[in-house]
Parts: structure tokens; C-alpha cells; sequence
């Protein structure tokens, strides 16, 4: 009994201090995007801007937004983003997007790039926080 109490307790600890890194990622995320506020919007009420509005990234097709005229490579790179093929994205955009509007160095941190995805992912297709 003892046993099953100890594995009850680890596992519920566990769980919360996932849920509290998770939460602590979006926040660190969001400080993060304010190297993107100059070309990008998020959030209710986003407007393109230099770049698309990033709102409901997560499972959209590249080149998709209304409204914004994306480049040629955009459009046609074939790109479903998700959390993989953003990090390795963000990483260095023209690599992986050569000929892509976009003029950012990149984010090499892996720590800053995740956090930064967990943000971004936490906003739906009408800019409402999941």
C-alpha cells in the first residue's frame, strides 16, 4: 500500500510540474516573439503586417494566409508547420526556405526556439489563447 501511495504521489508531482513548465514556456515565449512584433502579429485582432499574422500556426499549410502576399518559395514549399519543421525553421529561415520574404537571422537556442513555438502554438485560428 505503501508502495502504491509512493508511485500515486510521484506521478501527481510529475504531472503538476510538467503543466508548470508548460506554463512557464508560453510565458518565456511570449518575451521571446518580441523579436518577431515587428514584422508579425498574433492574438485577437492580428493584422499582417510585414509578415503574416501567426495565429492557428500550428497545422496551417505555408502560403495559406488571406490577405498577405506571400513569396513564390512560401507558397510552394509544400510545408504543414508544426512544431518540428518550425524549429528547424526558426533555426535559419532562408536555409530552410530558400527564396522566402523573410529577413531574420534566426533563433539558434533550442530552449528559446521551444519556448517560442509553445507560445505561438497556444493561439487558435481566431487568435484566442487554447
Amino acid at each position: 500500500m505503501k508502495k502504491l501511495t509512493w508511485s500515486a504521489l510521484v506521478a501527481l508531482t510529475s504531472m503538476t510540474a510538467t503543466s508548470g513548465a508548460w506554463a512557464q514556456d508560453v510565458a518565456a515565449g511570449k518575451t521571446s516573439f518580441n523579436k518577431c512584433l515587428a514584422c508579425h502579429a498574433i492574438g485577437e485582432g492580428a493584422k499582417n503586417k510585414v509578415g503574416p499574422v501567426l495565429n492557428g500556426l500550428d497545422g496551417r499549410k505555408s502560403g495559406t494566409i488571406e490577405g498577405y502576399s506571400y513569396s513564390e518559395a512560401n507558397k510552394n514549399s509544400g510545408i504543414t508547420w508544426g512544431k518540428d519543421v518550425f524549429l528547424e525553421y526558426i533555426k535559419e529561415p532562408k536555409a530552410k526556405i530558400p527564396g522566402t520574404k523573410m529577413v531574420f537571422a534566426g533563433i539558434k537556442n533550442e530552449k528559446e526556439a521551444n519556448d517560442l513555438w509553445a507560445y505561438i502554438a497556444s493561439f487558435d485560428k481566431d487568435g484566442k489563447q487554447k
